[in-house]
């Protein structure tokens, strides 16, 4: 009786000491794990078991067997597929748990308001995300936004300025199908405004920019969200001020109206760069160079967007500023002096030039001039 009660603590005791062996090897780090970290990428449809198994060949944990003995425990959750990354010691049920809520590696990549595809294409060069001509071929096939802009040239306008978090290997058309997603959310949302009347005002302007842009009838061009998003794109790259996009979106709308060239650099810019000549500065010789994006030499919006425009430049287009300007050049303070006419215009030319000479806006007035203002403004 006395051997069978000993024999009876024996294996209570093995099998508590078992039992702390799983658990400490469940519940703590383990202490080999690679100083440098690991990248693991699970595959769609592993076992756990399986997962297990990679997880042990990449020195995150001690034991695959332990990883799936905890996986069956949670039965009611699965692993998720992905990339995972491990940059410090953990144990293996904190593993499971990071495979089980799919927290899967990324990284924050940031498209910028005004950003062109080109720039986008090199930024992720540069982050070593993505070849640059991989990313512009997915970005030049306008499919995705077919049915808003059947006429978009290419995926310009529509890859929405904001920050992406992707994997370390992104796929370039699954990148531009995320970015035109994104778009579509907040398009919908500035689009149809408040109420009723607002959408109809805003339809009301898309179809007078687009029949201004292609000189046809409004039920003859399918194409109002391409005119918004191009001219958009236009005071984007215009100008950085939030409060003055209205402004330069009215300003554009009466040259339209007018039949007036938009004559608009960044457009002339960007036609360039689609033909590999930009080298970074434009020249008075460049305002002639052969390109549909040219609004010097060509009247109206030119095919489609130059970059990307963000929420504020987009709601600028949508609703213009009710103003008569037609003209405005930079003041050197990032915004512009704007003018209705264009003898207030050239007067504005001359008080750029001066502040580019580091001179003031208004030239000083004359001896005689100075001291006739100073005696009508003297007081007896």
């Amino acid at each position: 009786m006395r051997l069978l009660f000993a024999l009876f603590l024996v294996i209570l005791l093995a099998t508590a000491l078992g039992a702390a062996c799983l658990w400490y090897g469940i519940t703590q780090p383990y202490q080999r794990f690679p100083a440098d970290g690991v990248f693991v990428d699970v595959p769609r449809g592993a076992s756990s078991r399986a997962v297990g198994h990679l997880l042990q060949s990449n020195g995150v944990i001690r034991s695959g067997a332990l990883f799936e003995i905890y996986a069956r425990r949670k039965s009611q959750r699965t692993v998720q597929a992905g990339e995972y990354f491990f940059d410090h010691a953990t144990s293996t049920r904190d593993v499971f748990w990071k495979l089980a809520k799919g927290e899967v590696y990324e990284q924050p990549f940031t498209v910028h308001e005004g950003d062109t595809m080109f720039d986008i294409a090199k930024g992720l060069a540069k982050a070593k995300l993505l070849p640059e001509e991989q990313f512009l071929a997915a970005a030049s096939d306008p499919a995705l936004v077919r049915d808003l802009a059947p006429g978009a040239p290419t995926l310009e306008g529509f890859l929405f300025p904001a920050t992406y978090q992707l994997s370390r290997h992104p796929v370039a058309t699954e990148l531009t199908a995320e970015m035109v997603r994104k778009f579509r959310e907040e398009w919908k949302t500035i689009a149809t405004g408040d109420n009723s009347s607002s959408t109809a005002a805003n339809e009301a302007t898309a179809a007078s920019l687009t029949n201004s842009a292609n000189n046809t009838s409004a039920g003859a061009d399918p194409r109002p969200i391409l005119a918004v998003v191009t001219l958009a794109s236009l005071v984007e790259r215009e100008t950085p001020l939030r409060d003055e996009r209205p402004l330069v979106a009215g300003a554009f709308t009466n040259r339209l109206e007018k039949g007036m060239a938009l004559q608009c650099d960044p457009t002339v810019v960007y036609g360039m760069e689609r033909a590999h000549k930009y080298r970074g500065t434009l020249s008075g010789k460049d305002l002639q160079f052969d390109s549909p994006y040219n609004t010097y030499e060509h009247a109206g919006l030119p095919p489609g967007p130059i970059a990307n425009p963000g929420e504020a430049s987009l709601r600028a287009a949508l609703r213009p500023a009710k103003t008569k300007y037609i003209f405005f050049v930079a003041n050197t303070h990032g915004g512009h002096f704007f003018a209705q006419t264009l003898a207030e215009h050239n007067r504005n030319v001359l008080k750029y030039r001066r502040l580019l000479g580091g001179e003031t806006a208004e030239p000083p007035l004359a001896p005689s001039a100075a001291l006739a203002a100073h005696h009508k403004g003297a007081t007896p």
